[in-house]
């Protein structure tokens, strides 16, 4: 499986998109469409992180200009912002619910742990207080930050009915990404779940554009 990030630009209405080039100019493009030639194509992590949520201006003419990168807040606002958009060359597993119980298994309560699953669909977890999750590239879906014993650690992969429910979120969650290529998506309410095998036929099905 070979994976590579493309920088696009969308519109605070979404309404527009543009296209990152090799060559650092940028063309109007449909957002995460399949890539074209001229498209740069980033395979390293750090430099596509560099790109992801950097605020974009036009200049006099017209030509989109690179700014910082978005504050906490600043997605509050309107503008343009720049994406990581992650590409595939080849379907995609599905997620292991037994790797997801031992994952959540291995956490010591007390800490405030983000559950996730990565890029390859494996589900790994990160100390939400010591490292940064905004236009973190290694989070394709993200559950929400816990810290109590009935949540993480031994005691709360006792609790079937609610690992199931949360295995069918990540489930969810990862067809989002995959049909999105969007990164760091969050898990869906529990209440707009379908069941187990929707998921896992449409993930099993779905193909690279």
């Amino acid at each position: 499986m070979k994976l590579c990030f493309s920088i696009d630009a969308l519109s605070a209405s979404g309404a527009q998109a543009w296209r990152l080039q090799s060559d650092e100019s940028w063309r109007e493009c449909i957002y995460s469409e399949p890539l074209k030639d001229g498209d740069m194509r980033i395979t390293d992590k750090k430099t596509a992180e560099h790109w992801s949520g950097r605020r974009l201006e036009k200049d006099k003419d017209l030509v989109l200009v690179p700014k910082k990168k978005a504050g906490t807040f600043d997605f509050l606002m309107r503008g343009t912002f720049a994406h990581a958009v992650l590409h595939r060359d080849s379907s995609a597993p599905i997620p292991d619910k037994a790797q997801m119980l031992a994952c959540i298994a291995a956490l010591n309560p007390g800490t405030p742990w983000l559950l996730y699953l990565t890029v390859a669909g494996h589900f790994t977890a990160l100390d939400s207080s010591n490292t940064p999750m905004i236009s973190n590239l290694d989070i394709a879906v993200r559950g929400e930050i816990a810290s109590s014993g009935d949540y993480i650690g031994p005691r709360a992969c006792r609790n079937e009915k609610m690992m199931s429910e949360l295995y069918l979120q990540f489930l969810a969650g990862w067809l989002d990404h995959l049909n999105s290529s969007n990164m760091n998506v969050f898990v869906p309410d529990a209440e707009k779940l379908k069941n187990e095998e929707d998921y896992a036929d449409a993930i099993r099905n779905w193909k690279p554009t």
